[in-house]
């Protein structure tokens, strides 16, 4: 039985990569965004309001890469039934709220991204914009 397992982890130069991707396509849609990169552990790695963005963005931004990171899937994937319950019960930690993704390499989750100020539809757009620089 092995004590320690190895991991992977998203590099400073990737993050940076993902950041420069989404802040290209969101100005390619004419739409500021906030843009949230945690690690696996929901760690903030990288945060970024764009200019003209809403600054309460930031906030859902973050909740969603964290419910990503920490479900390994979007954040729109919780049950809409629950959605209410599991924010209230984590203080806004946890949302529904589209626009987080997880951030998987070799099949491996290293954290999660989640953009806000647009549309859930243009903020899935931009993260998977961000994820596209990591090859998935």
């Amino acid at each position: 039985m092995s004590l320690v397992a190895p991991t992977l982890c998203l590099t400073h130069q990737a993050v940076l990569k993902m950041l420069e991707a989404a802040v290209a396509r969101a100005e390619e849609m004419g739409q500021p965004q906030c843009i949230v990169i945690v690690d696996a552990s929901g760690e903030t790695l990288a945060q970024l309001r764009m200019s003209g963005a809403k600054f309460l963005s930031l906030k859902s931004a973050r909740s969603k890469a964290r419910t990503a990171a920490s479900i390994g899937a979007p954040s729109a994937a919780i049950p809409e039934h629950v959605g209410p319950a599991i924010a209230a019960a984590t203080g806004g930690e946890v949302t529904r709220l589209g626009g987080g993704l997880p951030i998987y390499v070799d099949d491996t989750l290293v954290g999660g991204i989640g953009i806000g100020s647009g549309s859930p539809e243009q903020d899935v757009a931009v993260a998977e914009a961000a994820l596209a620089v990591l090859g998935g």
